[in-house]
């Protein structure tokens, strides 16, 4: 499981060092490999790091939607076909394509979030604004944990 924040530099090439502690539960699975995507929350403008493991669970749920709805074909669109595989270099860093680094507007700080089975990575400027959102939100956030019993 994916827990923490830790913050990066973004290199000229647009590499970037996964952090140490994600590259170790990684190594566990026995699979390094990423899947590397924009976020589907209209609020912040991040990426998600999918391990190949979780991708393909997600790929499987998918396949099992009706493939002719509209939110499935945009999220086909969206989530899909912007994804690319990422591996870390010898040096640990990951490879941000262009229209990814792009998408997420990621500048020279980048924050990793664990989020539990999936990395978010975030310019560091979007990623203290969705903080303050999440912040301001705590009344709904707390009503909703509620209503589900946490």
């Amino acid at each position: 499981m994916f827990i923490g924040t830790y913050e990066h530099s973004l290199d000229a090439k647009g590499r970037l060092s996964l952090p140490v502690r994600f590259r170790e539960i990684l190594a566990a699975q026995a699979d390094s490999r990423l899947v590397l995507t924009s976020n589907v929350d209209p609020l912040g403008r991040c990426l998600v790091a999918y391990p190949l493991q979780e991708w393909m669970a997600f790929q499987e749920k998918l396949s099992a939607l009706p493939q002719f709805d509209e939110a499935v074909v945009r999220l086909r669109r969206l989530h899909v076909a912007g994804a690319c595989e990422c591996s870390t270099d010898r040096q640990g860093r990951l490879l941000i394509p262009p229209l990814l680094r792009e998408y997420a507007g990621l500048k020279s700080t980048v924050v990793f979030a664990g989020v539990g089975q999936t990395i978010e990575v975030w310019d560091r400027a979007h990623w203290d604004d969705e903080r303050r959102r999440a912040k301001e939100a705590m009344p709904q956030i707390s009503d909703a944990l509620a209503r589900l019993g946490l």
